[in-house]
């Protein structure tokens, strides 16, 4: 490949510093239904848009400090699945850095950020709003990430309390992969990887006999 001549112009001029933004997709289920977490725009660019949580990252902070805090700021949650997902460069017409993350929450643990301005709501998978920046690429982008891996992880842990019935389970994946699942497969298939364990407590609930309650082995990401 040719070098470019001393004295180009542009080619010898220091290149400029490019701002890089923090990005959170923060996947929850609810009632069958998988939802992300959008804020709506209260200035410009985009004012009245829905965008994914973020911001620019502070100088001296961390990627995932920066992601930490922005998961806490919007659901006073931290101790939950939380993931790089990719770097985008062309969500705007700046040319502006964009590192994703991606995580994954309870819904009765969170708390969504109660601001008059920028405010938080969930919205499920299949009715987004137009969105700012993008940002639809980068919500497919982990949606995608997250159906891979609920083929080789445990990380549905994240989406669910403490203890949890196999039908409760089973309808976090059904919600997931948007398609029901045959119980005797689903069952026989999640016992086999060694993630959940029983607890011997049942659930009060329903008219029959209680179902047994389980747990996740491991409260972090365990790959199978």
């Amino acid at each position: 490949m040719a070098r470019p001549a001393r004295g180009a112009g542009a080619a010898d001029a220091a290149p400029s510093a490019r701002q890089v933004a923090v990005l959170v997709v923060i996947f929850t289920v609810e009632s069958g239904s998988l939802q992300v977490l959008l804020v709506r725009r209260s200035a410009e660019p985009f004012k009245d848009f829905w965008s994914l949580p973020g911001g620019l990252l502070p100088a001296g902070e961390s990627l995932v400090h920066a992601a930490v805090r922005r998961l806490d700021v919007e659901t006073g949650v931290t101790d939950v699945f939380l993931e790089q997902l990719y770097t985008f460069s062309d969500l705007d017409d700046t040319g502006s850095i964009a590192v994703a993350y991606f995580a994954l929450v309870d819904r009765g643990s969170a708390h969504l950020a109660g601001r008059s301005e920028w405010q938080p709501a969930w919205f499920g998978m299949d009715g987004l709003p137009p969105l700012a920046f993008k940002n639809e690429r980068v919500i497919d982008y982990a949606f995608e990430r997250l159906r891979a891996k609920l083929d080789y992880s445990n990380v549905a842990y994240s989406l669910l309390p403490a203890e949890f019935t196999l039908s409760h389970l089973q309808a976090t994946y059904e919600a997931i992969l948007a398609r029901p699942l045959d119980k005797r497969n689903f069952r026989k298939r999640i016992l086999s990887v060694g993630i959940i364990e029983p607890t011997g407590r049942r659930a009060g609930e329903g008219r029959h006999r209680p179902a047994q309650l389980y747990r996740f082995r491991e409260r972090r990401q365990v790959v199978f």
